[in-house]
């Protein structure tokens, strides 16, 4: 469907302002950029209100617009609990895992790995990172970011994929993590406000002209089977989300390892200018995540209730931004969609071209390099993985229900990594052979359990996995280790701000009110 010259207007404004905002930052720090610091940790300067902006906006893509929409679709509210236990996992994270990282003053997670454990592992866990990245995140949300705009107005899909990695390779790799962070800023205005409209709209035609708080109540009558947040055995979205265990079992396996193990995410906190603005950042993140369910699951049901004439769950999004959106509003809409996008995007190319740039390179091919050389490998490292992303994105067109599939092949990293971690934190016995073992073991018996038991939701595998890899890693352990060479962490590294404190209780207070309410 070919979209009005309004809105048009609308989108092009909204891509050169975006545009001329990374430039301008870009410039602005070109002396900057050549130093490895600023280029990849913005100088270690960023306010928590871009920490927490800057989460969101790498967070929030079309994998969750299009690809949540269409589980939303498919399954219902139950598909908010990724989000709502997000706002949680952000709280712990904050508290318990960002005191670590920034004494330390690491650039990657690898790093830590290396430091606490040995090269061994730090090298095993790059790898693996760099090849979910690349081969599933940076496709994942090319390709969905594409499909919309083929949907919306009638792009074919590679023009799509092309035109989306332009867009944020232009600024993000020459700019850094800087521009990337300042961007994101606006970038969140855009999705923020766009996906609301969206959803007012498709609330608005529910409520037959009495308002979205009225066409809210009747979606709930109309659709009442999709408003459980908990699903039993018999739905059919319980392999996807397996009832109880979706919130004390897999899914926190996902959940705490995306947000605290995740190089993608974690880089900004990295990037703090303390460790009480890293955390600040990541509370307010956590009050986003706590709205987001109503940009991106709401808008799936509301397309089921209106009988939208889908092929498959992911074009629910897409139809709605086509059917519903008058002139004008449309290109807000669409706007924030490509926000989401091109944010994603470009935070990802920077957390891979980090990972590459100081874990790779640096370590074994040029570790003499300065600083500038470090830098231009980072920009060269950003370059070739979009344009590896550019070529397998197309090849993802037969997927249904696109989110599931990055959650589940995601999940064959998750706990082995989540394991090590927390074992590198907490448990002082945990040795390098033990932590190797537990990298290769979760892929190994994500595999194994894939094959040998296919009836098993692949949520409560992971929480398996996550506690096979616990297990080689306390059997590995050496047990004849003191204390003073495994670990410098002390409790009074956990101390929060009063403030802190308090918001935290607000937001648990919120998420039981919404299970009490939805369960």
């Amino acid at each position: 469907m070919n979209i009005s010259t309004i809105d048009l207007i609308v989108f092009i404004a909204y891509c050169l302002l975006i545009l001329l905002v990374g430039l301008f930052v870009s410039r602005r720090g070109k002396g900057e950029t050549q130093d490895a610091s600023n280029y990849f940790l913005a100088g270690r300067g960023l306010a928590w209100w871009a920490i927490g902006a800057s989460i969101i906006a790498s967070n929030i893509s079309a994998e969750q617009f299009v690809g949540m929409s269409g589980s939303g679709y498919a399954i219902g509210l139950a598909m908010a609990t990724y989000e709502w236990i997000a706002a949680l996992g952000l709280l712990i994270v904050a508290k318990f895992f960002i005191p670590i990282f920034l004494e330390k003053k690491i650039f990657t997670m690898p790093q830590f790995l290396e430091e606490r454990f040995d090269r061994r592992v730090k090298t095993v866990m790059a790898f693996f990172w760099l090849a979910v990245f690349i081969f599933i995140n940076l496709t994942s949300i090319l390709y969905l970011g594409a499909l919309t705009i083929e949907n919306v107005m009638g792009v074919p899909m590679l023009a799509g994929i092309i035109g989306l990695a332009a867009f944020a390779g232009i600024y993000s790799i020459y700019g850094g993590l800087k521009a990337v962070a300042l961007t994101d800023v606006i970038q969140v205005v855009f999705l923020i406000g766009g996906g609301l409209i969206t959803t007012y709209i498709a609330l608005d035609m529910l409520g037959n002209g009495e308002g979205a708080i009225s066409g809210f109540t009747n979606l709930c009558h109309q659709a009442e089977d999709k408003f459980h947040l908990i699903l039993d055995k018999s739905h059919p979205g319980y392999m996807d989300l397996p009832g109880v265990s979706v919130i004390i079992g897999g899914l926190w396996v996902a959940n705490l390892y995306y947000w605290g193990c995740n190089q993608y995410i974690i880089q900004r906190a990295l990037a703090a200018k303390s460790v009480s603005e890293a955390q600040n950042g990541m509370l307010f993140a956590g009050f986003i995540k706590l709205l987001i369910p109503l940009l991106v699951v709401i808008p799936g049901i509301a397309a089921f209730a209106l009988d939208a004439p889908l092929e498959k769950s992911d074009e629910a999004y897409p139809w709605l931004l086509s059917n519903l959106l008058p002139v004008g509003v449309k290109g807000i809409a669409f706007a924030a969609l490509t926000a989401a996008i091109v944010s994603s995007l470009a935070s990802m190319m920077n957390s891979i071209s980090t990972i590459f740039t100081m874990d790779i390179y640096r370590s074994y091919l040029r570790p003499k390099a300065g600083q500038s050389e470090l830098v231009r490998t980072g920009r060269w490292a950003s370059f070739i993985s979009l344009l590896i992303a550019v070529c397998i994105a197309p090849l993802l067109s037969g997927l249904d229900q696109a989110f599931h599939y990055i959650q589940e092949f995601t999940g064959f990293v998750s706990p082995g990594a989540l394991a090590i971690f927390l074992a590198g934190f907490f448990y002082r016995r945990a040795t390098a052979n033990g932590a190797l073992s537990a990298a290769l073991g979760s892929f190994v018996f994500s595999t194994l359990l894939k094959v040998l038991c296919p009836a098993l939701p692949w949520m409560d595998r992971m929480g398996i996995v996550f506690l096979l890899c616990c297990g080689l890693i306390i059997l590995l352990g050496n047990r004849s280790r003191s204390l003073e060479q495994c670990s410098t962490i002390h409790a009074s590294l956990f101390h929060t701000s009063k403030l802190f404190n308090i918001f935290s209780c607000i937001i648990i207070a919120i998420l039981i009110g919404f299970y009490w309410l939805w369960w």
